[in-house]
């Protein structure tokens, strides 16, 4: 049997397969087909969260748990889930706030008297929609880990 590179392949294919799960699950929700939804971050279930999982104990099972790649993979694999239910989620949180405010101004006149598109073009700035999908909640991160790790012990290590 030929060797191929198990970890990428399984890791490549665990953050697939939660992208295509996110692009389906929004068509069912919204009835409508969304290219961001096949790349963007966010959402049920969480790429990365399946991506490092399925990376960590795919070094598992190649190398054992006692082997230093899996004490490197199992610290990317905390970090890279806890920055996605931290940092982003907040990101995300404070994105929506932000497009919620710009909304409410963007209907009422400025103090000046001015719309708010005038107080933009004046500062030589455009308002933007800001992207709210970034973050984790923790079943989502959670989903994504069960996922990934059930990816690599469903993978042949060897072709």
């Amino acid at each position: 049997m030929e060797y191929y590179n198990y970890i990428l392949v399984t890791s490549i294919l665990g953050w697939c397969i939660a992208q295509l799960l996110k692009t389906i699950i929004n068509l069912i929700k919204y009835k409508k087909f969304s290219v961001e939804r096949l790349f963007g971050a966010g959402g049920w279930p969480s790429a990365h969260s399946a991506m490092v999982c399925s990376a960590a104990a795919g070094v598992y099972r190649v190398e054992g748990v006692a082997s230093t790649q899996f004490a490197i993979m199992c610290i990317v694999a905390l970090i890279t889930m806890y920055d996605a239910m931290g940092v982003r989620r907040a990101a995300g949180q404070h994105a929506k706030a932000i497009n919620r405010i710009n909304r409410i101004l963007e209907s009422k006149p400025a103090s000046s008297g001015k719309p708010l598109e005038d107080i933009a073009q004046a500062a030589n700035t455009s308002i933007a929609v800001m992207k709210e999908y970034l973050g984790h909640n923790p079943f989502e991160v959670a989903s994504g880990a069960v996922l990934g790790i059930i990816l690599a012990f469903v993978m042949p290590i060897k072709l």
